[in-house]
C-alpha cells in the first residue's frame, strides 16, 4: 500500500472551495489502495514536532508522495522536505493571481504581487495539478516551470442526496416563496455579487445567496455595500450548516462569476438537477454546453432573459436539469480517486511522463 500525504495547512481557519476540493480528494481516495495522511507533522503540528529534531529525528512523518493544497509556509516546508528526501511532490493550484483578486478588501491590490510567488512555489513540484485547462493556461503564462496536469475537482454525489427534504423548512426559515434564484458559497465580488443583486432589482423573483460573508474591515467594498443594504427581494443567509438546504430551497442556480478555476458549487447544483445560469467565460465553456446542460450569458440583458425564460418554462428547466445531472455524474469521485491514485503511483515509480500524459497537451 502506498502512503500519500494529502495536506491542507490551516484547514481549520479556511472555508470555501479549497476545503471542499481537499475533502473530496480524500473521499475519492478512500475507494483506492492509497493510505491518506492528512498532516505532515510527526507530532500533529510543527511546534510539537520540533522535539523530534532534538532527539535526532525528523519533524515529518513518513509518506511516499506529498500532495499540498495550499501555498503557505507549511506547504513550503513540506516542499523543501520533499526535495531533501527525494519524495515526489504534487502541488495543487487551487489559487491563482486571477482568482485571488476581488475576494476581500485589498485583494486586487495584492494580486499582482502574488504571481511571482506562485510561479516560484508551483515550479518546485514534480507535478502541478489544477482543476481546468483554463487554469493550466494561466499557470503556463506565468510561467510555471513544472509539468502541469488538469484534474477535475469532482463532485461528491452522495453528499447531495436528500436535498429535497430540506425545501419546505429552508424556504420557511428565510421567508422564500415562488421561483427562487440562488447562489451558494462565499459572498464577494469575484463571484458576481453585483450582477446578482442588480439582476434581482430588475426582476420580480426572490433571490437568495446561501453562504458566509465577511462583515469586518477585511470585507470587500461590494460585499459591505450589498449585504448592508440588499435589494428588497435579496436574502443573504450567512453560513449554512448543511449545503443541501440551499440546493433544496433554490430553483434556478445563478452564478455570474468573473473568474473561476472550475466551480464545485455549479457541479453540486447540477447534481441536484437544477437549471444553471452561468457567465460565459472560458472555464465554463470547458466543462458545460450552453443550451444543453446550462444557459451561458455575456450581458446583463442576456442574464435577465435567461432567468425569465427558465421561470416561465418548466419544460426547459426540466430538460436542462436532467442534462446537468448527467454532466455532474461524469465528475464523480470514483473517477477522480482512480486518476489521483494513478498519478501518485506513477510519481512514486519515477514515471512523471505517465503522470502527466493523460491530459497534457
Amino acid at each position: 500500500m502506498m502512503r500519500a500525504l494529502n495536506y491542507l495547512e490551516a484547514a481549520e481557519a479556511l472555508r470555501g472551495g479549497m476545503v471542499t476540493a481537499t475533502n473530496q480528494q480524500r473521499a475519492a481516495l478512500e475507494t483506492t489502495d492509497v493510505e491518506v495522511v492528512e498532516t505532515p507533522w510527526r507530532a500533529g503540528d510543527p511546534v510539537r514536532s520540533i522535539g523530534s529534531l532534538a532527539a535526532g529525528g525528523s519533524c515529518f512523518t513518513a509518506f511516499d508522495v506529498a500532495h499540498c493544497n495550499l501555498v503557505g509556509p507549511g506547504s513550503v516546508a513540506v516542499a523543501r522536505h520533499a526535495r531533501r528526501t527525494d519524495t515526489p511532490l504534487v502541488l495543487h493550484a487551487h489559487l491563482t493571481r486571477e482568482d485571488f483578486a476581488q475576494s476581500f478588501r485589498g485583494s486586487s491590490t495584492i494580486a499582482p504581487a502574488l504571481e511571482p510567488y506562485l510561479r516560484w512555489f508551483y515550479s518546485q513540484a514534480d507535478l502541478v495539478l489544477c482543476p481546468s485547462e483554463y487554469t493550466k493556461d494561466v499557470l503556463r503564462a506565468y510561467p510555471v516551470d513544472a509539468p502541469i496536469r488538469q484534474l477535475s475537482n469532482g463532485v461528491d454525489l452522495e453528499s447531495m442526496q436528500g436535498y429535497e427534504s430540506f425545501r419546505a423548512d429552508t424556504r420557511a426559515r428565510f421567508d422564500l416563496d415562488g421561483t427562487v434564484v440562488y447562489a451558494v458559497g462565499e459572498v464577494f465580488e469575484r463571484k458576481g455579487l453585483t450582477m446578482f443583486c442588480e439582476l434581482a432589482k430588475a426582476t420580480d423573483h426572490e433571490f437568495a445567496w446561501f453562504g458566509p460573508y465577511d462583515e469586518g474591515p477585511q470585507a470587500g467594498a461590494a460585499t459591505r455595500k450589498w449585504v448592508a443594504d440588499p435589494p428588497a427581494n435579496v436574502t443573504f443567509t450567512g453560513y449554512m450548516e448543511d449545503k443541501r438546504a440551499a440546493f433544496g430551497a433554490g430553483d434556478i442556480y445563478l452564478f455570474p462569476a468573473k473568474v473561476e478555476n472550475q466551480g464545485i458549487a455549479v457541479l453540486e447544483a447540477m447534481a441536484c438537477g437544477k437549471p444553471v445560469v452561468l457567465r460565459d467565460i472560458p472555464v465554463f465553456r470547458e466543462f458545460f454546453t450552453d443550451g444543453e446542460d446550462c444557459l451561458m450569458c455575456s450581458t446583463f440583458e442576456a442574464f435577465r432573459d435567461a432567468i425569465d425564460r427558465l421561470a416561465d418554462d418548466p419544460e426547459l428547466r426540466t430538460r436542462l436539469g436532467e442534462n446537468a445531472r448527467e454532466t455532474a455524474e461524469s465528475h464523480s469521485l470514483d473517477r477522480i480517486g482512480e486518476e489521483l491514485a494513478s498519478i501518485y503511483e506513477c510519481l512514486r515509480d519515477g514515471d512523471v511522463a505517465s503522470a502527466v500524459a493523460a491530459t497534457e497537451g
